[in-house]
């Protein structure tokens, strides 16, 4: 596929390690890892939002142990694409995470958004504790009966087993990349309709960012 129609990359330099296990050693930081289509549009999100430390594109579901993009992309990994999300709980809420994840990609298309097609761009949320599996479900059940989105919703809600970071090319992509194609054709648009709708939740700095465009 070609880069301005999806989530794709030609190289293929890796440097990642596997890791289910809290990378802060500030105790009051929580978790949360999400799919949502490509790690690219989740991540460049997710960055500007308040109360979040930090956001790593990795992979996570599968059966195979630290596999590549490469191996991914194949679709027979069992992987999805997903971004893991350090936050603080007393600036932003794991449902508030969830708000924006629901309105940010389309959860009623399995296996697929937009051009991105595979079950490595399923929708899923895969929870870190029991607490997390009930919010996740809570919010899955509110948002489909709130009229958000006309179809079902077929967000996967799954234990987070063998996660991994991806490739080092693959971290703040749109930030260190933001003429390249499927940035400015996919993920600008996206990031313009999320910092208006979600103007309450930006950074400082992605507001400000948001006044200028």
């Amino acid at each position: 596929m070609l880069v301005f129609t999806a989530c794709n990359s030609n190289a293929q330099n890796r440097s990642s390690m596997e890791n289910n296990k809290t990378p802060s050693t500030n105790s009051q930081l929580q978790e949360a890892t999400l799919g949502a289509g490509c790690f690219w549009c989740v991540e460049a999100i997710f960055e500007e939002v308040k109360g979040i430390k930090s956001v790593v594109a990795g992979y996570a579901g599968g059966q195979k142990k630290d596999p590549t993009y490469r191996e991914v992309s194949s679709g027979t990994t069992g992987h999805a694409e997903v971004t893991r999300i350090v936050y603080d709980p007393s600036v932003v809420s794991f449902e508030q995470l969830l708000d924006v994840f629901w309105h940010t990609h389309n959860p009623t298309t399995k296996n697929r958004q937009g051009a991105d097609v595979g079950p490595q761009y399923r929708s899923v949320i895969f929870y870190h504790n029991e607490e997390q599996k009930e919010i996740a479900e809570q919010s899955m059940e509110k948002t489909d009966q709130s009229g958000l989105w006309d179809d079902p919703i077929v967000t996967e809600i799954e234990p987070l087993t063998n996660y991994s970071e991806a490739e080092n090319y693959h971290q703040n992509y749109y930030a260190n990349n933001p003429n390249a194609g499927y940035c400015t054709v996919v993920i600008a648009p996206k990031l313009k309709k999320f910092r208006k709708e979600f103007s309450h939740m930006l950074k400082e700095s992605a507001a400000k960012q948001s006044e200028n465009r």
